[in-house]
């Protein structure tokens, strides 16, 4: 049976199928006529059979997913929508040697959405495949074409989402109803059976992100196209070989797309779907997410001490270093310690071993216990500056990846993997990405010439990070640009994705809030540089905006003003360290273009 791979090339889709005259047509053109279309689309699209609230889908964590097609011709449209959202499993339906072979290929999902398109209503082997699935499984049938072919489903009680258009756009539009991007809320305008008569409809909520064009949210597309500019202009500068721009715009995806190959060798072209190491993003998108749940539980207190804590911490200097001095860099912790620098040859080994499990890099595996018994040491007997000062330090977060773990009792890795990441449907979030993942999907930082002595690809390029074993508090997660969108949108959202509450809106907003009363930053999130002079994020944002930086090149900005999510994701630091990326400043510059475009609207 085949199983068809979903098309993630969503915008090339919208500009050479959906709309058909795309080469003669601006991008603001394009993107009018796509709302033009999804106009009619929605007027068009009602929700039936919904009783039990199927729709939209919830408890991603729990769902296996499958979409099963016949004779579909958008399908390839409508799956790529699907897995926006969470992992989706495609089966040509036509392709099965029979329809309980195709029943047999379904037996590992617990969600099987069926498409279905007019003619394939009037076949009772399809009608009662429906109904046998739903008895083990949960089913949504999606059917597109003539109402009158309503009649024909007649038997099924499983949710119907039923379009009257049969369009790219339709496509879109209906999988986004699905898992909540879209609320739907139209009613039948005419009696097609006993069973869907006039009036009859569920109406549904917007919960998750919607992907769209610009003038979906009041912006000119034309106006977004001097980001191909800045981005076109570092890769030529040689400042980074490609990178990622994802722009959400009223909790719409308004602008996602990728730029360049992972490697001046061009053998891989940059996707939106590619994963990148994060660094410094880490900070926020893992260690501050739990570190706000365990507050939001009352079972981490910001004012109490690393000694209470920390046991090992109690006869040092660290004992009495407060929560949130360590959440705002103010703890007076040197900025880091070079641990690499102090390795002797019997520390690590080119093989993997009992005596060396450690895996920094595909031929690099550190000693058994290195951490605990040569970095921990050193961090814990390491100089104080002046407390109350802003000093940046990654020592920081090494300390809260100790504190959470005591505290929860879990490994930082598996907590936010399970807590938020799983749940919120972040496909590619996670540590260790070689793990799960093809390093082909991964888009590598450094040539280490001088510690590792090969190509980081998939491996965390911050050094401490890597000899911990790939898992810290201040660097080491991965992610595509999409699962960042999803993880700042909960956070825009006041802590609410999907219909699920993963914080309260006050625990949000104390995060995020200015707390420091020396510098402009939060609890783990920067913000806003107060020097106004700086353009820090960029010279638009509002001095609501939050965020954070990643060395290798990455960024987030939320601004709650704009109702915004912006994200650059870069390998800037290949083949090596360069400062050609920041001094030509691309993460604010292109920051700066979306707020011009904001500004000017449909101009």
């Amino acid at each position: 049976m085949k199983k068809n791979k979903p098309n993630t090339c969503l915008w090339i889709m919208l500009l050479f199928v959906v709309l058909h005259s795309a080469c003669a047509q601006s991008p603001h053109k394009q993107g009018m006529s796509y709302v033009n279309e999804e106009r009619l689309v929605q007027s068009s699209t009602v929700l039936l059979n919904n009783e039990q609230q199927l729709v939209p889908i919830q408890n991603l964590d729990a769902a296996k997913i499958a979409s099963v097609h016949f004779g579909y011709n958008y399908a390839p449209v409508f799956d790529s929508l699907l897995n926006k959202y969470t992992k989706v499993q495609n089966f040509a339906g036509n392709d099965a040697k029979s329809i309980d072979d195709l029943a047999d290929g379904l037996k590992l999902y617990n969600t099987v959405i069926v498409e279905l398109s007019e003619a394939e209503t009037a076949s009772p082997a399809l009608v009662n495949f429906i109904n046998t699935n739903k008895k083990v499984r949960n089913v949504i049938v999606v059917l597109f074409g003539n109402g009158k072919n309503l009649a024909g489903l007649d038997r099924i009680t499983a949710p119907i989402i039923w379009c009257g258009r049969q369009t790219p756009v339709a496509a879109m539009y209906t999988a986004q109803i699905i898992f909540g991007g879209i609320a739907a809320s139209q009613r039948l305008n005419a009696t097609y059976s006993t069973k869907y008569k006039a009036g009859v409809g569920f109406s549904t909520t917007k919960t998750r992100l919607q992907y769209t064009v610009p003038e979906d949210a009041g912006i000119n597309a034309d106006n977004l196209l001097p980001i191909d500019d800045i981005i076109h202009d570092a890769i030529s500068l040689h400042a980074t070989p490609g990178c990622v721009v994802f722009v959400a715009k009223d909790g719409k995806v308004i602008f996602n797309k990728a730029y360049g190959y992972h490697t001046y060798d061009h053998n891989y072209p940059d996707q939106i779907t590619d994963i990148f190491d994060l660094a410094s993003v880490t900070k926020i998108s893992a260690t501050t997410m739990e570190v706000m749940r365990l507050t939001e539980q009352g079972k981490l207190s910001l004012d109490s001490t690393v000694g209470s804590y920390l046991a090992k911490a109690r006869n040092t200097n660290k004992n009495d270093i407060k929560v949130k001095e360590l959440m705002m860099h103010e703890a007076g912790l040197v900025p880091y310690i070079p641990f690499y620098e102090h390795l002797k040859p019997a520390d690590f080994s080119r093989d993997l071993s009992d005596a060396y499990p450690t895996k920094v890099a595909e031929h690099y595996f550190m000693r058994k216990g290195y951490f605990n018994d040569v970095m921990w040491p050193q961090m814990l007997n390491s100089p104080l500056k002046t407390r109350g000062q802003y000093v940046y330090s990654d020592l920081s977060m090494y300390f809260m990846r100790e504190i959470v773990e005591t505290v929860s009792q879990q490994p930082l890795n598996l907590y936010v993997q399970k807590q938020f990441y799983d749940p919120l449907g972040m496909q590619t979030a996670g540590f260790l990405p070689r793990n799960r993942f093809k390093k082909e999907q991964i888009a590598p930082t450094e040539n280490d010439t001088y510690f590792r002595m090969e190509l980081l690809d998939g491996y965390v390029h911050d050094q401490g990070a890597a000899m911990a074993g790939g898992v810290s508090g201040h660097a080491g997660l991965f992610a595509s640009a999409n699962d960042l969108g999803i993880l700042y949108q909960m956070i825009l959202n006041g802590g609410t994705y999907g219909g699920a509450q993963y914080f309260k809106p006050e625990t949000v907003n104390l995060f995020t809030s200015r707390e420091s009363t020396v510098t402009n930053r939060g609890y783990g999130f920067d913000r806003t540089n107060l020097d106004t002079t700086k353009h820090y994020p960029s010279r638009l944002a509002s001095p609501q905006t939050y965020g954070h930086t990643g060395y290798t090149g990455t960024c987030f900005w939320v601004d709650p003003q704009s109702h915004l999510v912006y994200i650059l994701l870069s390998n800037r630091v290949y083949p090596s360290d360069s400062k050609k990326f920041n001094e030509i400043s691309v993460r604010g510059r292109v920051q700066d273009v979306v707020y011009q475009a904001i500004s000017k609207g449909m101009q």
